[in-house]
């Protein structure tokens, strides 16, 4: 890597994880703030500071004109809207800034954590997009995204003879204030006839089998199929939560699962457990006694290895620690991104990508 040096980004959303990213860029004395991209008309006409709960202004100008914003002199876009449901609209838009010769790093479109395993259609126009920017596109969070790639890759430096590797998440989503997205896309307070997006078929191949795929690749493992299941429990009484009201008979927990499988047993696994109380479902793998929630990586092999990461908010909740974590993930790789050659990239692509923001004793 070359000397350190400033980067200028112009943060590209201001939602549930645009907020965080926002504040960190602001923050941070090797990033600065060039430019903001905001859809809202409430948001637009705003100072930066004010979108992200920060006192002191920033001089930066929300606005939603993608010409000027794009005329910036800028190294970078932090892309964090919510891609999953309008790929249509998003995959345009993503052409565009990447054609105008400006990096991504971006915690939208999962589906391109690791872009082998993403669909063409998706892949294709991006990939032409950053030959003719000379940019380089980069998608990851926490999870999808840290637990499944980083996580198991360095704990199979510890293990051999590797039988299994399986990445979990099990967490408490009751104070993550999303029920229009994540409510929503999991079928949270919905009853059991209603299809969540999730439960669909192919969908949480396309969101997390790149993850798996990536995994496997890089251990030169040919997957037979990639299997997917999706299970749900239900409230026996109604209760409240911070994300939302749970009626008695509905959803208040659910269990996906992904395993790649070789002649038919599982060696790459990513597993999820959310619930809205801590509870439900006991008989589903839990977190540790007194931890609301962990991104686990287990190896099976000799010797076997456990890795546990948990997060915590600047507020102490988790699930701000877990949104947090997954802007900083693509944001402390800024330097890395913007040095690599153009095209799409995957973490197998990069260096290590620590942050360099350490607060100095006085």
């Amino acid at each position: 890597m070359s000397e350190r040096r400033v980067h200028r980004v112009i943060q590209w959303g201001t939602g549930n994880v645009g907020f965080h990213s926002l504040r960190h860029v602001i923050r941070h004395p090797d990033l600065e703030l060039v430019g903001v991209h905001a859809h809202g008309e409430s948001k637009i006409g705003k100072d930066a500071a004010a979108l992200c709960g920060l006192s002191e202004e920033t001089g930066v100008i929300a606005t939603n004109d993608v010409d000027a914003l794009l005329a910036l002199d800028a190294d970078v876009v932090a892309y964090t809207v919510k891609a999953e449901t309008r790929p249509h609209e998003v995959v345009p838009e993503l052409e565009r800034i990447l054609a105008s010769g400006k990096n991504v790093v971006s915690t939208s479109m999962i589906f391109l954590i690791y872009p082998k395993h993403a669909d063409p259609s998706m892949r294709e126009p991006l990939e032409k997009a950053c030959s003719i920017g000379g940019s380089t596109f980069y998608v990851n969070g926490i999870d999808p995204g840290f637990s499944g790639d980083v996580l198991p890759l360095t704990a199979l430096q510890l293990s051999d003879q590797v039988e299994e590797i399986r990445v979990q998440e099990l967490c408490d989503y009751s104070t993550y204030e999303d029920p229009e997205f994540t409510g929503v896309s999991f079928g949270f307070g919905r009853p059991a006839d209603y299809t969540p997006p999730m439960a669909l078929p192919g969908v949480l191949r396309a969101g997390w089998g790149g993850m798996v795929q990536l995994v496997a690749d890089e251990l030169g493992i040919e997957l037979d199929e990639i299997h997917e299941s999706f299970d749900r429990r239900y409230a026996e009484k109604a209760f409240d939560t911070p994300m939302m009201h749970v009626p008695a008979g509905t959803c208040a927990a659910v269990r996906f699962i992904l395993e790649g499988r070789v002649k038919g047993r599982p060696v790459v696994v990513t597993e999820h457990v959310n619930r809205l109380r801590g509870d439900i479902a006991p008989d589903w793998p839990m977190p540790p006694d007194g931890r609301p929630g962990v991104h686990r990586c287990i190896i099976k092999g000799n010797p076997d290895v456990q890795l546990e990461c948990f997060v915590l908010g600047e507020d102490g909740d988790h699930n701000t620690g877990g949104v947090q974590a997954t802007a900083l993930r693509v944001l402390n790789a800024i330097p890395a991104v913007c040095e690599h050659a153009p095209g799409l990239i995957s973490t197998l692509d990069l260096p290590y990508t620590p942050s360099r923001n350490l607060i100095r004793p006085d």
